[in-house]
Order: C-alpha cells, then sequence, then structure tokens
C-alpha cells in the first residue's frame, strides 16, 4: 500500500511539473502570436487608402527585420494636402477678398505622428459665401 501511494505521489507531481512548463510555452507562444516584440523604434509610412485618394487604409510600420501593419484613414477633403499626420489649429475665418472672393485663415501646428514631415503654419482658402446670411431673422417665422 505504502509502495502504491508513494508512486501515485510521484506521477501527481510529475504530472504537476509537466502541465507548469506547458503553460509557460504556451504563454511565450502566445506573445509572439499577438504581435508583441522587444523593438521600441518602429517607424511608419504614409497611410495609404484602400480604394482611391482618401478614406480608410492601411500604413506599414517597421522595426529591424519586423513590420507591422496599423488601420488609418485619409481625410476625404482640403486638409489631405497638408498631411494625414499634421494636426493644426486654425485662427477663425478672415473677411471675404472682393478681388478674388475667396477668405483665408492661418494653422499653427499642434501635434505631429509618426514622424511625419510637416509645415510649422499653412494658410488655407476657400470661396466665399454668395447667399447673404440674415442675423435678425433666425428662428422666427413669416407673417407672425
Amino acid at each position: 500500500m505504502r509502495g502504491l501511494c508513494s508512486t501515485l505521489f510521484l506521477l501527481l507531481v510529475a504530472l504537476m511539473i509537466v502541465t507548469t512548463e506547458a503553460g509557460k510555452h504556451k504563454k511565450e507562444k502566445g506573445k509572439r502570436a499577438k504581435g508583441k516584440s522587444d523593438c521600441t523604434e518602429w517607424s511608419y509610412g504614409d497611410c495609404m487608402p484602400n480604394k482611391g485618394d482618401c478614406g480608410p487604409g492601411l500604413r506599414e510600420g517597421t522595426c529591424d527585420d519586423q513590420t507591422r501593419k496599423q488601420k488609418c484613414k485619409v481625410p476625404c477633403n482640403w486638409k489631405k494636402q497638408f498631411g494625414v499626420d499634421c494636426k493644426y489649429k486654425f485662427d477663425s475665418w478672415g473677411e471675404c477678398d472682393a478681388t478674388t472672393h475667396t477668405k483665408i485663415r492661418t494653422g499653427i501646428l499642434l501635434k505631429v505622428f509618426h514622424q511625419a514631415e510637416c509645415q510649422k503654419t499653412i494658410t488655407v482658402s476657400k470661396p466665399c459665401s454668395t447667399k447673404s446670411k440674415s442675423k435678425g431673422n433666425k428662428g422666427k417665422r413669416r407673417g407672425n
């Protein structure tokens, strides 16, 4: 009886050791599968839209011999000409220029993403509105 208990005890200890080692290997394997790495200096390229020249897309990142893709979005308006990864704070729109029928405003660089090359300040323009806005009649009905 004593020999049987000793044998069962040794089998139980061996089973625990094998299970523990298998769990360690599984955790290490799982970390690599999720894309975790020791790399800290990732360099990302431009955002490339999935279709056309704007909208959702992907950018590729590299570090040493590793690569990965990251979701991104290229704006479908005038902002794309200044770069997707350059964020600006803009002043209010200026008065309408009577000769060009445009108005302008200036933007100052706030933040740069993915080591992009951005201008410190930018100026944008847009056509003046052809409709005149009446501020006094907002929300009022005619005839009342």
